[in-house]
């Protein structure tokens, strides 16, 4: 197949695209950047520029590549793009993403239906603060599940809107877990554990649903090739409370046992998306991505995983 990843640079592209151009895929993947052209090259796809807002950059780019399917993985939350994340005001260090998640779906859908191609993969996200009695969150539940601060609002509409619309357009949005492995988003969390900088807040009752990153570009492949439709989420299968993984992730690493802190106190840092997520989050169920996409997690508990990755 001929596959166009929108956002080929970023922490799940670099793991995608080597993983389908593996299985014989031609694959074409974006950046906007020309000093990661030779990344793309060097990952095995054809390497081009484009704005993800902008719409004739976008039609552009896909009527070039001519793909059988578009997998949008753009983002703008790596350091060079933002800097350091500021949990307190996701609604400033979010803002381009959540563009990339509107108007960037957007000019992906309708360059895909000028061109016809009729199949698109997106990403969503597998993480919010709930009732966590309700059990395991699965794909029948439309995001946010409950009803959210406001802070993680802003976040949370712009992934419902993908949902939405590649789910109308016959695609797939795949519910990506918190990422850990090469470029995920625990490791750069590691110099801060190691420096007894990242404690337990609260009771640290919040289930992270984690997978491994290399895991989650399977999972997509397999969504690509099968051309898969609906909601998936992306998740190994021991969702855990902050109060077991963070303090086995310590540990791992050889770093001493993380604090506990009250939520109060560390609130004005974290704020409330930080403290929603140590404390709240609800665990999501992968049983419809196992069963209808035949995915094999390499690493089906973040245990293995995390002694695999500090090894």
């Amino acid at each position: 197949m001929r596959v166009f990843v929108a956002g080929g640079t970023g922490a799940i592209g670099r793991r995608l695209v080597p993983q389908l151009v593996a299985r014989g895929h031609q694959v074409t993947a974006t950046t906007t950047s020309p000093e990661r052209l030779g990344l793309l090259e060097r990952l095995g796809a054809e390497g081009v520029l484009m704005d993800g807002l902008d719409a004739a950059s976008v039609g552009e780019a896909v009527a070039h590549a001519r793909p059988d399917t578009i997998v949008h993985q753009m983002t703008a939350l790596a350091p060079d793009y933002i800097g350091k994340p500021d949990y307190r005001h996701p609604e400033k260090f979010g803002a381009v993403t959540n563009r990339l998640r509107t108007d960037g779906t957007d000019h992906l859908l309708a360059a895909a239906a000028a061109t016809g191609v009729t199949h698109v993969v997106a990403q969503s996200l597998a993480t919010w603060p709930a009732q966590r009695e309700a059990g395991p969150i699965t794909e029948d539940e439309p995001l946010p599940p409950e009803q959210l601060p406001a802070k993680l609002r802003v976040i949370a509409r712009p992934l419902r809107y993908v949902e939405d619309a590649v789910g109308k357009a016959g695609g797939a949005a795949l519910r990506y877990g918190v990422f850990y492995g090469p470029g995920g988003g625990i490791e750069d969390q590691i110099d801060l554990v190691r420096k007894r900088r990242m404690p337990v807040i609260g009771g640290g009752a919040g289930y992270f649903s984690l997978v491994h990153i290399d895991d989650a570009a399977s999972a997509t492949v397999l969504a690509v090739e099968q051309r898969a439709t609906g909601v998936y989420n992306i998740v190994d299968d021991e969702p855990a409370p902050v109060r077991e993984w963070l303090p086995y992730l310590a540990a791992c690493v050889g770093a001493k046992r993380p604090l506990r802190v009250p939520a109060w106190l560390v609130r004005p840092l974290a704020g409330e998306m930080g403290v929603a997520a140590m404390t709240q989050a609800r665990p999501f169920s992968n049983a419809k991505a196992k069963r209808d996409l035949g995915w094999q997690l390499r690493y089906p508990s973040w245990r293995a995983g995390f002694k695999a990755e500090a090894a």
